[in-house]
């Protein structure tokens, strides 16, 4: 089935239905990451937190010691080439902790200046950064009101396709091989979809996760799955929520 160029602005060039990936926190697994989305043509969306770049480290997850190393700065331009640099904070504090609404903002809006000289372009998004609680309304008028961010997401899961009105407390569908079974299930319900409304499946995560139980094969599996699609655009998070279509949907 052929799609004609997007001529209006229900479709991304002529497709209702649309897939992206967003990744936190920078670390050096982003690269095995990219190459297979680039394997299988996908697009993906990376959070970063500009003062903590080039940093060495590692954390325990499930009892499971992994690398934590982040990209460095000079590299990210190569290594992000043909997807999407976004915010993540300049040093990963929870935000709603702060006290000081200027501390949030410059947390974040210094954080999308520092990446967008490194990108070479203007960051438009970001990710909440940390677990549990990590934003609330407050956060979310700050950063929509006093920052050149137009996008937030959030790390509370939908488990749907539905366009959202508020891209400042966003919501993913669904958060990658931590929710494994879901995410297999979300991607065989949205390839099935077919009706007359934009519909957007949005996967999240952290790119060390996959080494924790070296689950890479597993995730590959669900690229290609998804993959190669005629009636789905593959596209960062930038190129779908900011679209004339997703606007359209918006609910």
């Amino acid at each position: 089935m052929e799609y004609s160029p997007n001529l209006d602005t229900t479709t991304i060039q002529g497709r209702k239905k649309a897939i992206t990936f967003s990744y936190d926190d920078g670390v050096t697994q982003d690269i095995r990451l990219i190459s297979l989305l680039n394997k299988y043509g996908l697009k993906a969306t990376f959070n970063l937190n500009s003062e903590l770049l080039g940093l060495d480290g590692s954390l325990i997850r499930e009892g499971v010691k992994v690398s934590h190393t982040k990209v460095k700065p000079e590299d990210i331009r190569h290594i992000y080439a043909g997807h999407e640099i976004a915010a993540h904070t300049l040093t990963h504090p929870l935000l709603p902790q702060i006290e000081e609404d200027s501390e949030i903002i410059r947390q974040v809006e210094e954080d999308r200046q520092n990446l967008s000289r490194l990108a070479g372009y203007e960051v438009a998004g970001m990710a909440y950064p940390g677990g549990g609680v990590n934003y609330n309304r407050r956060t979310a008028e700050l950063i929509a009101g006093r920052t050149h961010i137009q996008y937030a997401r959030t790390t509370v899961c939908s488990h749907n396709f539905t366009p959202q009105r508020d891209l400042y407390q966003f919501r993913p569908t669904v958060y990658h091989i931590m929710d494994g079974d879901r995410l297999f299930e979300d991607g065989k319900r949205f390839l099935e979809l077919d009706n007359n409304e934009f519909s957007v499946m949005y996967i999240w995560g952290h790119s060390y996760e996959f080494d924790i139980h070296n689950t890479w094969n597993q995730f590959e599996e669900f690229l290609r799955l998804i993959a190669g699609k005629k009636d789905i655009f593959y596209g960062t998070n930038k190129e779908i929520l900011l679209s004339d279509a997703y606007k359209a949907a918006a609910v």
